[in-house]
């Protein structure tokens, strides 16, 4: 695939680096130049040569999203400015490769499959599956599912580090079960589909591995930073957030289903493998 008939939204994010990187070659632009959230700047945008948006923007501050100001935010990237994004790629035949998430469900499936119906449990979910459903509008498209990104910017495993280099032995949540999803993973399964022409659709992307909770993840950061010494004590998502303000419920099981992406002829990567090169990364 030629490189610069590739745009990506969104390519300041953790995402959008990462793909940036894949795709040295590929177009992306600024807010001055295009702004998403607006309507007039999405279907003015000179969009001659591209075949392929790769949408990596996303509100993703899941409690942020929970105030009237954060609302607000949420529905505008996630759902308003992908009804744009849609309308541009409809009138210029271009393929949407859109980001999604686990909290399009509700958690209480044993395994996720994409075909699964919406069950939302926080705005932030109700946003997501808004978008899903604009862009499931399109004849070309390629929604990918992932739950617990982590990437290049600010994450789960670099905040879990600082705490283990201050010597704090953390209390976190152990009823919360999936797997990590790195951006190298997700920009290799965008890649995967795009260059085997595989059948467009919903594929829930993660990478292979244990499913594990925060708290047992958070054990291996510390084992894989040398910090054997420092304690994690487990605790229960409705205990951890007892008390806080604006708190989104959370679903508890992110077993996501790998079955469909599998059958097109992608291997995914174990995510432990996978953290043990990231934290000797973050560590040299």
């Amino acid at each position: 695939m030629d490189d610069s008939s590739i745009f990506i939204v969104g390519a300041n994010g953790q995402l959008g680096t990462a793909l940036r990187a894949q795709y040295p070659g590929a177009q992306f632009a600024d807010i001055n130049e295009l702004d998403i959230t607006s309507e007039e700047s999405v279907a003015n945008f000179d969009w001659s040569g591209i075949t392929t948006v790769l949408n990596a923007a996303a509100f993703t501050n899941v409690d942020g999203a929970e105030t009237p100001e954060g609302r607000v935010a949420a529905w505008k990237v996630n759902a308003t400015a992908v009804g744009y994004l849609v309308k541009a790629c409809q009138a210029h035949n271009m393929t949407l490769v859109h980001i999604s998430s686990d909290y399009v469900f509700d958690g209480t499936a044993e395994v996720h499959l994409e075909t699964e119906d919406f069950s939302p449990l926080n705005v932030y979910g109700d946003s997501k599956a808004a978008g899903d459903l604009l862009v499931q509008q399109l004849d070309s498209y390629y929604i990918l599912r992932t739950t617990w990104v982590i990437g290049e910017g600010k994450n789960f495993v670099r905040t879990m580090l600082g705490l283990a280099e201050k010597g704090i032995s953390p209390t976190v949540v152990s009823d919360q079960i999936g797997r990590l999803t790195f951006t190298d993973e997700l920009v290799r399964a965008i890649d995967h589909l795009l260059s085997s022409n595989a059948a467009t659709g919903t594929y829930n992307v993660t990478n292979d591995g244990p499913l594990e909770s925060w708290a047992q993840i958070t054990r291996r950061i510390f084992s894989l930073a040398g910090h054997d010494e420092l304690t994690v004590t487990d605790t229960s998502t409705e205990e951890y957030f007892a008390g806080k303000e604006n708190i989104a419920p959370r679903p508890l099981g992110s077993n996501m289903s790998l079955s469909k992406i599998h059958e097109t002829g992608f291997t995914s990567n174990d995510w432990t493998t996978a953290l043990e090169q990231y934290v000797k990364k973050e560590l040299a």
